[in-house]
Formats: C-alpha cells, sequence, structure tokens
C-alpha cells in the first residue's frame, strides 16, 4: 500500500483531527490533534501494520502557539513502509495520551520525554524522572534559559564580534 492511499484512509476516518500531511519520500508526516493520538495510532496499528513503534521524542519551538509536541516514528515491516505522526500541546497543559498499552517500547521513551520536556503522559504506568536527578525543577531540552551566562568576567566581546 503506498503512502497516499494511507493518508487517504486516514482522512476518510479522521479528517477532523488530521492538521497536516506531507508525503516527503524518506519518510511521509502527519500532523495531529493530540486529543486523538490513540485513535489514530491504534488504526495505523490494527488496519494499516504500522506495528513497530521505533521512536517517541519531544520536541521545543517556542515561537509556536503549541510549543511542545511528541514525534511517534512506526514501521510496518511486511511493507517496508514507516510514517511520521507528530502531536502539538501547549506549554500551560502539556498533556498527551499515554501509548503504553498499544506498544510496550513507549514506556521508557515517554519517561524520558517527561524528563526531558515536562510532556506529561496521561495513564502512563510509572511516570517518573528516568536519566535526571527526581530534585531538578526545570526540563532541560526546553529552550527557556539564556544561551550564555551573563556573569562571566573571562572573556571580551569584542572577541567574538559583538
Amino acid at each position: 500500500m503506498n503512502i497516499d492511499t494511507i493518508f487517504s484512509e486516514l482522512k476518510q476516518h479522521f479528517n477532523d483531527y488530521i492538521l497536516a500531511t506531507d508525503s516527503t519520500p524518506d519518510i511521509p508526516t502527519v500532523t495531529i490533534v493530540a486529543e486523538a493520538i490513540t485513535e489514530i495510532l491504534q488504526y495505523l496499528k490494527d488496519q494499516q501494520g504500522f506495528t513497530v513503534l521505533t521512536d517517541l521524542c519531544g520536541i521545543h519551538y517556542p515561537n509556536q502557539e503549541k510549543e511542545l509536541g511528541v514525534i511517534y516514528h512506526l514501521n510496518n515491516l511486511s511493507e517496508k513502509q514507516r510514517i511520521r505522526i507528530k502531536a502539538f500541546v501547549t506549554k500551560e497543559s502539556p498533556q498527551i495520551s499515554s501509548i503504553v498499552s498499544l506498544y510496550l517500547a513507549a514506556n521508557w521513551m515517554e519517561r524520558e520525554t517527561y524528563d526531558f520536556y515536562g510532556i506529561q503522559f496521561v495513564g502512563h504506568p510509572n511516570l517518573k524522572r528516568i536519566l535526571n536527578v527526581e530534585f531538578m525543577d526545570y526540563f532541560p531540552m526546553r529552550k527557556e534559559y539564556p544561551l550564555e551566562d551573563a556573569t562571566r568576567t573571562d572573556k571580551d566581546d569584542r572577541f567574538f564580534g559583538r
């Protein structure tokens, strides 16, 4: 089955939840409404054969209205196809449904995404930090910190083109 057929069937079943599609040859992408993540991934797994979750990660676009997002990479091994699903949430309410019940591989990937981006996976069986210390009060992959230390006195800005 080609990707245009998959996009067509997704739009037929979930048109209200699909925000954009991109049929780039390397890995086609579907951007969806975050509230429909479980339904759409269940459909892709059961009806389209995308039975392998190869990656799940967070993203942060500080200049967008919904600045935090989750990217899912799925594989259909029998058809040798891949698809990328993107879903965005707001920083004020960074919640999306957990997909651990669909793909067990999502367990640690969701924990890592929570650990670094602060995205809360509702329904996750053990959502806690996995790599950073428990008492860390920020999420290091969010672009919310100055790129340079303003208190440094050991550099001269003249040498850096400023």
